[in-house]
């Protein structure tokens, strides 16, 4: 009987085929992963052309002055209560529950005031309210 060892060969773990897929996997990854930024918005703002001016019925212009008297659709109203300027825009509301409600308000009108508008136009059934602004440029006084 031969009792002497036998040299046992140990099994050879061979990494470089196992590195070549992770490195195919890290690729693949890199370039179908798509990277967003959280630290910017990105908006689309609206386009507006002033060459096109048409007749628009469903709209309500309210204008709000800067001692809070209220016109609608260029009529000055009497009253400043909520009830008063919801008497007002179901009167001038032609389109219904479709009509659009514009603000527009004076730089140093009271905030109470417009929130009677949006009041007044949510207890009227019109939803869609919308504020008129103008531009910088054109808000500047012109200097001779």
């Amino acid at each position: 009987m031969n009792f002497r060892s036998r040299d046992r060969e140990e099994p050879e773990i061979n990494l470089i085929p196992f590195i070549d897929v992770l490195l195919v996997i890290l690729i693949f990854m890199m370039l179908t992963t798509t990277y967003s930024k959280f630290t910017e918005l990105q908006l689309t703002l609206p386009v507006a052309d002033a060459e096109q001016m048409r007749d628009r019925p469903k709209e309500i212009i309210v204008s709000v002055a800067a001692d809070g008297r209220y016109a609608v659709n260029k009529s000055t109203l009497e009253g400043r209560s909520v009830d008063d300027m919801t008497a007002a825009l179901r009167a001038a509301a032609t389109a219904g529950p479709q009509s659009i409600v514009i603000i527009s308000a004076d730089a140093m009108s009271p905030h109470q005031s417009v929130i009677t508008v949006m009041e007044a136009a949510r207890r009227a059934g019109l939803s869609q309210i919308t504020f008129a602004t103008q531009s910088a440029a054109s808000a500047a006084p012109a200097q001779h």
